[in-house]
This record gives C-alpha cells, sequence and structure tokens, in this order.
C-alpha cells in the first residue's frame, strides 16, 4: 500500500505460520506502536474480543486510524493502549460521550485528528487503490483546515480549480470481525449486508496484515458451495480467530443484537479513571480470554442476545 510522507517508515510485520490461530496469537502481531484500523461503525459490529485482549496484552502507543469511532477506541484509550485516533467522531451514540479518550485528550496523552466522516472513508479507498492521496473539492471554509496540517491544497493540474489532497489511510493492521471463515482464510459476508458491512470490506483491502474474527469456522464445501458470499479471499487474509459473539457488547448482523445493559455499565464505568479501571479488572483484564469472558457474561444471557437477533 502507499505510504504518505508524513507517516512513519512502514515496518514488515511477520505472517503467523497458520490461518486459523487463538486470539492471543493473533493480537501479539500488533506490536506497539502499530497503525491499527478496527473494523465495524459507531456501536456496531466491532471486534471487541481483539481489543479486549489488545488490552489484556497491555499494547501501548497505538494509532488507531476509523471512519466513525465508538467503544474500541474508548476502551483502548482507558486502557492506556492508546497514543493517537484519526477519525471523524468517537462517540457512543445514544448512549453519551465517549468519556475516557475525552479525559486523556483533555489531559493531552491522546491525540485526535479530524477528519470529516465522508473523507475518512475516502481515506481507505486511497488505500485499496495504492494512492499517495485522495482529492477533495469541498473542504474550504472548514476548520478542518486549520487543525488538520496532514491536509495539503494544491491546483488541479487540468482546470486550476483549488483541490486538497487528503492523505490515505495506510493501516498496517487491519482488525473486522465477520459471520464465517473457512480455515483457509476465505470470509463470507452475508447476502443482503448493511453499511458497516460494506465498510468493512474496503478497510481490509487497504492493508496487507488483516485479522478477522469470526463467529464461526464453516467447511470449505460451504464455501464452494456459497462462492458469491466469499467477499474477501484467502489470499486477502493473515488470520482468522473463531468468536463467537465476539463483538459483544456490539451487535452483529443478523447474529446478536446490541447488549444495552452491558453499555450502559460501560457508560457508568468510565466516568473516572478509577472506575473505568476497576471495570477493565472485571471484564477484561479478570477474564483469562475471550471463552471466559463469554463465561462471565452466561450462555443464558448470550442467547437472548442472540433470540432477539433472530426474531
Amino acid at each position: 500500500m502507499a505510504s504518505a510522507s508524513f507517516l512513519p517508515p512502514r515496518r514488515t510485520i511477520p505472517f503467523p505460520d497458520r490461518k486459523v490461530v487463538t486470539m492471543a496469537e493473533a493480537a501479539s502481531l500488533v506490536p506497539d506502536g502499530a497503525r491499527v484500523a478496527i473494523g465495524g461503525f459507531a456501536n456496531y459490529q466491532r471486534p471487541m474480543a481483539f481489543v479486549r485482549e489488545l488490552v489484556r496484552q497491555r499494547r501501548r502507543d497505538l494509532t488507531v486510524v476509523g471512519t466513525v469511532s465508538g467503544i474500541e477506541v474508548d476502551m483502548l484509550a482507558g486502557a492506556g493502549a492508546l497514543k493517537k485516533v484519526e477519525t471523524s467522531y468517537v462517540g457512543l451514540e445514544k448512549y453519551g460521550l465517549a468519556r475516557n479518550i475525552r479525559r486523556r485528550n483533555e489531559a493531552g496523552t491522546v491525540e485526535i485528528v479530524d477528519y470529516p466522516e465522508v473523507l475518512s472513508f475516502d481515506r481507505f479507498r486511497a488505500s485499496r487503490e495504492n494512492l499517495t492521496f485522495w482529492p477533495s473539492a469541498y473542504l474550504g471554509g472548514t476548520d478542518i483546515l486549520t487543525h488538520n496540517p496532514d491536509i495539503k491544497a494544491f491546483d488541479c493540474p487540468l482546470t486550476g480549480r483549488k483541490l486538497y489532497a487528503v492523505p490515505p489511510a495506510d493501516p498496517e493492521v487491519v482488525v473486522i470481525h465477520a459471520g464465517a471463515a473457512d480455515e483457509a482464510g476465505n470470509v463470507l459476508w452475508p447476502s443482503r449486508r448493511l453499511m458497516p458491512q460494506e465498510l468493512d470490506l474496503d478497510t481490509a483491502q487497504s492493508a496487507e496484515m488483516v485479522i478477522v474474527t469470526v463467529e464461526k469456522i464453516v467447511s470449505n464445501q460451504f464455501v464452494r458451495r456459497n462462492p458469491t458470499l466469499n467477499m474477501l479471499p484467502a489470499y486477502r487474509t493473515a488470520a482468522i480467530v473463531e468468536a463467537p459473539c465476539g463483538a459483544h457488547p456490539t451487535p452483529t448482523l443478523g447474529r446478536f443484537v446490541i447488549d444495552d445493559a452491558h453499555m450502559q455499565a460501560y457508560v457508568a464505568a468510565s466516568a473516572s479513571d478509577e472506575a473505568f479501571d476497576a471495570y477493565l479488572d472485571e471484564w477484561v483484564r479478570g477474564t483469562a480470554d475471550h471463552a471466559a469472558y463469554l463465561e462471565k457474561l452466561g450462555a443464558a444471557h448470550v442467547m437472548r442476545l442472540q433470540e432477539i437477533a433472530t426474531i
């Protein structure tokens, strides 16, 4: 992928020697200081099991490049794992402010770089197309140009019109959550899908290192019987992790609804650093892995979230 001049030199992150790995092995592929894109949109279909594992492994100095960011960025900020985020928004929508990242930004320990929402999407398109920038014609008169010096004005060589060069997203690692994949690494998308799934496809094509957590691993015969669902073929993925309910507490299309009670508990815990540290001790550091996290949630609770989603 193209690398803009203002970005640090791109590192070579070695791929695992097999496609299906554990969550701990997948998270170990993300080094401290990595530039990471985390799939999903706002409070929707985030690879939260992976984010929790990054916290368990005490990752530090991460830069998250996103579009419309939510609990995944706020949790990393609250855990001290985040150095910088490039996005259009960080919040919890109807649940309120993302208070962890707000405190860290006000304290000067986490940098927030603003991009307009649509251009946040376009930055991943630029990386997908191996472009060194994405041209924009509609930034004049906004404060984005005042506060984001990485966007450069230039004159169109064909028309002389004022345009703006927006740097590509260029993540080193992309992590998304999906419904299913086979052991070869082919990832299946539902034929009827929403914008978050489409954005995840663009995001997954913007880097070499693509890690996918999935609700279940299916047979290669199933993939061959449903080739139109294979929107992310094996050669585009580096690692697959089976993680049922892996987006919790956010929803997964056709699988789980959002866990409203847990989101409210998260918001309450984010009121202070001390309360959030206690939340991490209970729900993240206090659970050895994703299986232990699901056990703490309880099978009956998980099934209720699933039953509502399939009605």
